[in-house]
């Protein structure tokens, strides 16, 4: 009798146990990825290892399969690139120098068609050949924005999708090597654990926690299907579109893309905080987050009767993109759609800073080219080497000053 009364007892218990409260979870999730625990996430180390266990817990936690070639996770092992130009050489029989690992989780609705929606969990560690800090002393590199922000709205949205929209399977992936070359995205579109064919489109997250006050979005892949723009415009009533045609870019999504996969990638923003230490959770955009993940849902929604998506190839931009033998030393505003290159931040003791430029100033002529968007900044750009010295003409508010530039 009191082995039954307990048992009675017990079962209340569990079913009284609260429910998962979905809604909040962001803030956390970042908040752990990005902790000094973790050091960095860098592919391969112990810390890599804890966000990988972490997001395994929370795709169990959400009650996603695994899809993975070992339960969620997707091992890959790699020798370090030599050539900067030579491609990396994955190891499938554990001979290489580092292992990192996909981490993939799986809602099956038993539909025709997949839809992969990705962010890459990995950072920079202690910092290395990726980091813009210039201090010898080794510090961690959190990447609250990149890209523990892009897993954090990855994983509310596989909350949200539990048990809707099902006309569409849904594959959630958190990428690690993307810091090092798109190596787990890479890696997974040569040894896929499912029929690419069957993918309809691919949704990439890197860098979305950091929405500025105009709420202006980048939207890159927007031409790699023909039903994308009319989408995004449809359930678009908070954001500052700046939508880029091409599939190709520096994240995860140009490895689906140059599988014809159409994709969608998701940005909001360069800042000065970019691959430096202080890209921590603290300085993150949580409403911003939130509603992204919203207009996200929104969309995917809207496709979720649209059946196997249509592929198109788009003009690779990055092939026009001029080469330099020197810089200025800002980081652009990549966002900015006026007339001009907007300056987003300055880096210590580089030309520009020299020069008394300012972050917000607009680039608007340097030596004798205007410049009237990025493209042609970095055509002008192109044409000086070191030792140069040139004029820049920049408006600050509402002047315009003429600045001497020594390269």
């Amino acid at each position: 009798m009191r082995n039954l009364l307990f048992l009675i007892f017990l079962s209340f218990l569990i079913s009284c146990k609260p429910e998962i409260n979905k809604e909040t979870r962001i803030q956390e999730d970042v908040t752990y990825l990005a902790s000094d625990e973790l050091e960095g996430r860098q592919t391969g180390t112990s810390g890599e290892k804890k966000a990988a266990k972490y997001i395994q817990n929370r795709f169990k936690e959400l009650g996603l399969s695994p899809k993975g070639t070992q339960g969620f996770l997707q091992p890959f092992t790699f020798m370090p690139k030599t050539n900067p130009h030579g491609e990396v050489k994955f190891d499938v029989n554990g001979d290489g120098t580092i292992t990192g690992n996909n981490v993939l989780g799986f809602i099956d609705n038993n539909a025709e068609n997949t839809v992969i929606i990705g962010a890459h969990y990995d950072h920079l560690g202690f910092g290395g050949e990726g980091s813009l800090y210039r201090d010898t002393v080794k510090v961690i590199h959190n990447g609250a924005d990149d890209n523990a922000s892009g897993v954090a709205v990855m994983l509310d949205i596989a909350a949200k999708l539990k048990n809707k929209n099902t006309r569409n399977n849904y594959l959630f992936m958190a990428f690690s090597g993307e810091e090092m070359g798109l190596l787990g995205s890479n890696y997974f579109v040569k040894n896929p654990t499912l029929d690419l064919k069957k993918v309809s489109y691919m949704m990439n997250m890197d860098m979305v926690g950091r929405l500025k006050k105009d709420s202006t979005l980048a939207v890159y892949g927007t031409g790699t299907s023909p039903i994308f723009k009319q989408v995004l415009k449809a359930h678009n009533d908070r954001f500052k579109l700046v939508q880029r045609e091409s599939g190709v870019g520096p994240s995860d999504h140009t490895s689906f893309y140059l599988a014809d996969i159409p994709v969608l990638h998701f940005f909001t923003g360069q800042h000065e905080d970019y691959h430096k230490p202080g890209d921590d959770a603290e300085k993150l955009n949580y409403n911003g987050m939130k509603t992204l993940g919203k207009y996200l849902l929104a969309i995917i929604s809207d496709l979720d009767n649209n059946g196997k998506l249509r592929f198109r190839k788009t003009k690779n931009e990055s092939e026009e993109t001029p080469r330099f033998k020197v810089g200025l030393g800002v980081i652009p505003d990549y966002l900015f759609d006026g007339k001009g290159m907007r300056i987003d931040g300055i880096s210590e003791d580089k030309p520009a800073q020299k020069a008394g430029l300012q972050k917000g100033d607009i680039v608007i002529q340097l030596g004798d080219s205007l410049v009237v968007d990025m493209m042609s900044y970095m055509r002008a750009l192109s044409s000086y080497k070191k030792g140069d010295q040139t004029k820049v003409i920049v408006k600050r508010a509402k002047k315009e000053l003429e600045k001497e530039i020594q390269f």
